[in-house]
């Protein structure tokens, strides 16, 4: 059986977590280890980005959920358009069965605890206790999988969706009563309370060989014919209670005759709980889906389920477009942002501090990740092509080492960010190359640009470097979008961005006025 209910025609496949860590330093290492196994710049976007708040909203304290949430993310960069629509359609089939889900989730997870109190599966060594550990497994797994059904055959009307369509389909054909009714009498028969019935023959030096499991009688004997019956044809013999060694012998041609047995039970043990594992991993990706969802629905702000363009169609078109993760933290409605820039492969951000121009290269970064891996966006509507990589290359912090200046820093960055970049990939610059005096900062910053934009790459560049700017607006028609953080009259500011011509002056005297409480003079 399988749940497909993140790719049409295969499971959802993790990398090992790691086992948590009692040293934080080490267990954050082990993370940053494991995010760039995943994707080479993940910690960078984590942070750039601020995905944690994004990753916390999905896992309300569901550590696994976390876990499946952050690798879904990141391996979204391999999706197609026609995999984000799949799960688009299984999102919405979610958001409008929440509690469904939830108690599927939860039936999975039950299970999984279940299993980890008994299963020793292929690990004994005593095909006795393999095979009573797998009947034990297999019971419970019976009343699961009944329960799977009976939840198919409630809800099988209100999900639309193909993923779970196919989904609920297989459960109800595959697990139909009969089926469940057959295992169940299968194994009661593996528990063997009536004894092991064995056909064995004699082979060199009178050896036992060809050690088959026969299948008991199923007519039962009243016990008045017990009692005065002539009993069974054949020899029979008794074992003496002290006799160790006989009883040794016995339980080893016991062992001989149910060994295949156990191992085939043990096996479909496996198989069964891989399928409750892989359902379990799928369904938590959409389970932290519902959370997101909450969450935002509670700030009242609007989602949208982009609509993916193919790779290299320079497709971005966006209406109330906002930073999901500043929703989440500030509790509150947040500015959203319209622009169309189709055709467009540089963008250039400039305008008053503080004025929301971060905030909208964030917004720009996080709904492109969540769009490629089928989740919805925070806008009130979004389209954009597909890119097989995104990159940040915001400032930094001072290195506290002294081992080298933010410039060189920077430049580290960048040149490992060349090593990555692929055609149709997407770079957010954030005041990059600050560090340095305007003019050479310029120059810097425009040699790079133009670099990528030759490799056909998309760049988003917030910048308070004027010349840079004034470079790129000077050269008409060259596909570049200026947008400006807009500053009303008085130095307030609406942390909304417009279309407009770089300007010379940042408006730092605002924020002078404003920590020193002086007089506007605007």
């Amino acid at each position: 059986m399988k749940a497909h209910l993140m790719y049409r025609d295969r499971d959802l496949e993790l990398y090992q977590l790691p086992a948590p860590n009692r040293h934080v330093r080490k267990q954050d290492e082990d993370r940053n280890a494991l995010l760039r196994a995943l994707l080479w710049n993940a910690p960078a976007l984590l942070q750039d980005l601020e995905l944690d708040t994004l990753l916390r909203a999905m896992a309300r304290g569901d550590e696994f959920v976390s876990e499946v949430a952050q690798q879904v993310l990141f391996s979204g960069f391999e999706n197609t358009a026609s995999v984000i629509l799949y799960r688009q359609a299984i999102v919405k089939d979610c958001l409008r069965n929440s509690a469904g889900v939830r108690a599927l989730y939860d039936l999975m997870t039950s299970a999984g605890e279940q299993t980890r109190r008994h299963w020793w599966g292929f690990s004994s060594e005593y095909p006795g206790s393999m095979l009573y550990s797998s009947v034990e497994l297999m019971d419970t797994f019976v009343v699961v999988l009944r329960k799977l059904r009976v939840a198919a055959e409630k809800h099988a009307a209100d999900f639309t969706s193909e993923g779970f369509k196919s989904f609920l389909s297989m459960l109800r054909s595959e697990l139909n009563e009969d089926y469940l009714v057959t295992i169940k009498h299968r194994l009661k028969e593996l528990r063997f309370r009536r004894g092991v019935l064995l056909s064995v023959e004699l082979g060199e030096h009178n050896e036992g060989v060809q050690y088959v499991l026969r299948r008991a009688h199923d007519k039962k004997e009243s016990w008045l014919n017990r009692l005065f019956g002539n009993g069974p044809s054949g020899y029979t013999f008794h074992l003496d209670p002290r006799d160790e060694a006989g009883g040794r012998i016995l339980t080893d041609m016991r062992n001989r005759g149910i060994i295949r047995a156990a191992r085939a039970l043990a096996q479909s043990a496996d198989h069964v709980l891989s399928f409750f594992q892989i359902l379990r991993t799928e369904l938590a990706f959409y389970v932290g889906c519902i959370n997101l969802h909450e969450e935002i629905s509670a700030r009242g702000m609007p989602i949208a389920f982009p609509v993916p363009r193919e790779p290299g169609e320079s497709c971005r078109e966006f209406r109330g477009l906002y930073d999901v993760s500043l929703a989440l933290t500030l509790n509150g409605r947040v500015v959203g942002n319209d622009t169309n820039a189709d055709g467009t492969n540089l963008v250039i951000i400039t305008g008053a501090n503080q004025g929301g121009k971060s905030t909208f290269l964030r917004s720009v970064g996080l709904a492109q990740i969540m769009m490629q891996c089928g989740l919805f966006v925070g806008a009130d509507f979004f389209s954009a092509d597909l890119c097989p990589a995104l990159f940040t290359h915001y400032k930094r912090e001072e290195d506290t080492t002294m081992k080298s200046g933010k410039f060189d820093e920077e430049l580290a960055r960048l040149s490992d960010i060349a090593d990555h970049v692929v055609p149709h990939s997407i770079l957010l610059f954030n005041e990059s190359f600050a560090a340095t005096n305007d003019r050479e900062g310029s120059d810097i910053a425009a040699q790079i640009v133009r670099a990528l934009l030759e490799k056909r790459n998309r760049v988003f560049y917030v910048t308070h470097l004027y010349d840079f700017a004034s470079r790129f607006f000077a050269e008409q028609g060259n596909g570049t979008l200026f947008l400006r953080a807009e500053r009303n009259a008085d130095g307030s500011r609406t942390f909304r961005l417009s279309e407009g011509r770089p300007l010379e002056t940042s408006y730092g005297e605002d924020l002078y006025r404003e920590v020193f409480q002086l007089g506007s003079t605007a």
